[in-house]
């Protein structure tokens, strides 16, 4: 556990010293502020076109930061020669995923913070923020959206060998998983009998975790009766006094599983080393 603390401190040094990082947190930083601006016309409380607003800039922006970020950083390693000479202490590969994925997580979570946290002082002193039970259902959704796709840029970064691959890899999903999917899930949904929708519609929201991460966060906002009904189910558990922690559960299952099969997958690539 000390050596993961010690490669997540080196992460945090990397990736205060990525302008990448800083170009990403100055963007996202721009966009939240010029919804504040918006905003500022009206006191918006649950679900709103604005706070749709802001679900859609964090569900465009933040995977394909997250992306970057995290598949260059594991690709940067191989690359400039640093795995090797990591390797050659007693650092196991558990230890190097765990830091390098904690690291990554404050870096990210330090760029949403900026954004959040710069509209939202603003907003209070000008008296036209969002209110607290949104603005903090916001929060979480921002910060669970990058820890989903840290996770996915994690086994990006495993199987790639260079930045190059790496970044084709990552607009590729980013494409895939946020604007490609309402046309393809239509297609499909489209092509099944009407008794498999409802199913398939589940599995579907379970593959793709920014669906998954905006379908939790509408309906904690109140815009649950915005979804179609296929998702009535959703509703109907996720509104449950246990619904929170049951997300919070199926979150961190999905996040597991994608890191030991990057775990797996790299562990075997070093073995043949």
């Amino acid at each position: 556990m000390s050596l993961a603390i010690l490669v997540a401190a080196r992460e945090l040094k990397i990736g205060f010293r990525n302008p990448w990082a800083y170009t990403f947190m100055a963007l996202f930083t721009l966009f939240m502020f010029s919804l504040l601006l918006i905003n500022l016309q009206g006191y918006v409380t649950g679900y709103s076109g604005m706070t749709g607003t802001m679900l859609n800039l964090a569900l465009y922006l933040l995977p394909l930061m997250a992306l970057m970020l995290g598949s260059f950083s594991l690709t940067g390693d191989k690359e400039e020669g640093n795995w090797e000479l990591l390797s050659t202490y007693a650092l196991s590969t558990g230890a190097y995923m765990i830091g390098k994925y904690a690291g990554i997580s404050i870096v990210m979570l330090s760029i949403v913070a900026a954004g959040f946290g710069l509209s939202g002082m603003v907003g209070s002193l000008l008296g036209g923020g969002f209110g607290v039970s949104a603005f903090l259902t916001l929060l979480l959704f921002a910060a669970l959206l990058s820890f989903f796709f840290l996770a996915i840029a994690t086994l990006i970064g495993t199987l790639a060998s260079n930045r190059w691959q790496a970044l084709t890899a990552a607009v590729g999903v980013w494409f895939f998983a946020i604007i490609a999917w309402p046309a393809l899930l239509i297609a499909a949904l489209g092509m099944l009998p009407c008794p498999r929708i409802k199913s398939a519609v589940t599995v579907a929201v379970f593959l793709n975790p920014a669906e998954l991460t905006r379908l939790f966060t509408v309906v904690k906002l109140g815009g649950g009766s915005t979804l179609g009904p296929e998702y009535y189910k959703w509703v109907d558990w996720i509104q449950q006094p246990w619904g929170s922690a049951a997300f919070l559960g199926m979150a961190l299952l999905w996040i597991a599983v994608v890191l030991v099969a990057a775990h797996v997958i790299w562990e075997r690539r070093r073995g043949r080393v």
